[in-house]
């Protein structure tokens, strides 16, 4: 989606050629920008998931800001690219001026460049706060999005003349939104400072009494009597956690059955009944019929003579509705590893759609273990007429791969597709 932009690793690490700009200036005050954004769980103390994010997705990354609201996140950024501690940040006011909009899509024409802002469902985008220093980048990230149906507002300078959208002064919206500032991720605050301290009063006070005791209130010497041996208990070993790209369903498999069973049930045709959209995932496969003008003999011949072996059916009580499940035959368990980030993930799956004209929504996922560790996803969605054998094998390229749906509308002959990426 940003591949002409070159985002790439370098341009983290080597300022001077980066393609992008930290921050924007508006009405003569200075805002950070192209920040990476991600959902905030625990809004009581998001410092563990901030610096898990700053470790784990964003290496050197020191600062963070909150945005509050109906979809709390945090923005993480490093200070050695030219960020600072207490500066403005420029995301959160547009997005909060704009929270009449769930969802908009934005380039604003400011000093530095084209700043690029896309929110979805109130999330601002992993990667949707990018100050781009070239046109044609900052335009080329604004027409693939517009591929993304049902957007709320759409916001383009106006010299671009494209048909739908209108421009805005980025201005009015920064004066209207909410503020927040960068702050230290490392640093103590509230409540947990206040708990240092007191833990290091209690601390001062046990030894200033370990040492008078000591000193002036110590027992007369007894006798020295054996001591008897401590009962050593072994500590309990902690288990690790098998993470969730460690136990997905084989998507290869998935997919191989989902296309056999779902045309093995689209060619039961029973005389006076319709089938109805065929629904599939690793659990299995189910789908329903709907009575015109037929009788529940003579499908009930049908589905006897199809030979599949149904896990249930079940009919209406008014007898003109019927419901089958079949379940998959034995599709194993495959670890199968993230190997990209969500920006870059995001880049690689929007050019290959591109290439062969393939329109495709992407949204940003996460799921939180026992142990809450938050595990990642870039989700994605699409219709097509082609079936799941001819995907199969694009697909399963990524590492990391779930597929969660697949649905088949023989009506029109046409194949939806759900999944989820695990990303680093």
């Amino acid at each position: 989606m940003l591949e002409e932009a070159q985002l790439l690793d370098q341009d983290y690490e080597d300022g001077s050629n980066r393609t992008w700009a930290t921050q924007v200036t508006i009405d003569g005050l200075t805002y950070a920008a192209s920040l990476f954004w991600q959902p905030l769980q625990n809004t009581e103390d998001p410092i563990a998931e901030v610096s898990e994010s700053a470790e784990g997705i964003m290496e050197g990354a020191d600062l963070f800001c909150i945005k509050q609201g109906k979809a709390p996140q945090f923005g993480i950024c490093a200070s050695q690219q030219g960020y600072k501690n207490g500066m403005n940040v420029g995301a959160i006011p547009v997005a909060t001026a704009l929270g009449g909009q769930s969802s908009f899509v934005a380039v604003f024409k400011v000093q530095e460049g084209w700043w690029y802002i896309c929110v979805r469902n109130d999330i601002i985008l992993s990667d949707g706060d990018m100050v781009f220093l070239k046109e044609e980048d900052a335009k080329s990230q604004f027409m693939s999005m517009l591929a993304v149906p049902d957007w709320g507002k759409k916001i383009a300078p106006k010299d671009w003349e494209i048909e739908g959208t209108e421009e805005v002064d980025v201005s009015t919206l920064v004066s209207k939104g909410n503020r927040a500032k960068l702050q230290k991720i490392k640093a103590l605050r509230g409540t947990k400072l206040f708990m240092v301290i007191g833990v290091s009063a209690v601390v001062g006070i046990w030894l200033l009494s370990t040492i008078i005791d000591s000193i002036f209130l110590a027992p007369p010497k007894r006798p020295m009597i054996a001591p008897v041996k401590p009962k050593v208990v072994k500590p309990v070993e902690k288990i690790p956690e098998i993470k969730p790209w460690e136990k997905v369903k084989d998507p290869n498999q998935v997919m191989t059955q989902c296309y056999d069973y779902i045309a093995a049930l689209a060619q039961i045709m029973p005389p006076g009944w319709k089938i109805g959209e065929i629904t599939c995932n690793a659990g299995g496969v189910s789908t329903s019929w709907k009575r015109e003008v037929g009788r529940i003999a003579w499908i009930d011949e049908a589905l006897e003579k199809s030979q599949i072996k149904f896990g249930s059916k079940a009919i209406s009580d008014d007898g003109n509705n019927l419901v089958v499940s079949v379940p998959l035959d034995g599709v194993k368990t495959v670890a199968s590893k993230p190997t990209y980030a969500s920006p870059q993930l995001k880049i690689t799956i929007n050019d290959l759609f591109q290439s062969i004209n393939q329109p495709v929504a992407l949204s940003d996922g996460s799921e939180k273990s026992n142990l809450s560790n938050v595990y990642r996803t870039v989700k994605f969605k699409f219709s097509s007429v082609n079936n799941p054998v001819v995907w199969r094998d694009l697909l399963t390229k990524f590492s990391g791969l779930e597929v969660t749906m697949i649905k088949y509308r023989k009506d029109g002959n046409m194949w939806d597709y759900e999944g989820a990426i695990y990303v680093l």
